[in-house]
């Protein structure tokens, strides 16, 4: 078998061949091609904002909303979520016990208005939180008088 060389002739260390791409390699160092899409992707949590909002949105699956708990403390938003499953049937000798459970936290950007209370919303397995953004002022122009 042939060995690989660099493009001096040196031989190529074994860190540098091709990896396949396994879950939570783009948290590596080094790793360039990675983006918060594919984060929020694989962690069911996303975050965008627009001029007057800040969204997150979180994926609950299967959880009612009475059996999920949010705080929000100095600006970061904090999702827990619980659902316990227990089945039994005597006559088929089965029984079944499920719990799920699923825990955010997440720092929210940008300049939130903790005065107004956030609007949550969940529906089909999402979970969708929309903060408001404080108004900034806007900059006044001072004339400047000859003297």
């Amino acid at each position: 078998m042939a060995e690989e060389r660099d493009k001096k002739g040196e031989p190529r260390p074994f860190w540098s061949f091709p990896r396949s791409r396994l879950p939570f390699s783009f948290l590596e160092s080094g790793d360039d091609d990675w983006d918060l899409h594919e984060f929020s992707s694989l962690s069911g949590l996303s975050v965008s904002e627009d001029d007057q909002h800040v969204y997150v949105e979180a994926a609950v699956p299967g959880i009612p909303s009475d059996q999920i708990e949010m705080f929000f403390d100095r600006g970061v938003l904090w999702i827990k979520a619980e659902k316990k499953d227990e089945t039994e049937d005597k006559k088929k000798k089965y029984y079944r016990k499920a719990m799920r459970t699923f825990s955010y936290r997440v720092a929210v950007p940008g300049e939130v208005d903790e005065s107004r209370e956030p609007d949550a919303l969940c529906k089909n397995g999402v979970l969708k939180v929309s903060f408001y953004k404080t108004k900034k002022g806007v900059a006044k122009k001072i004339p400047i008088k000859d003297g």
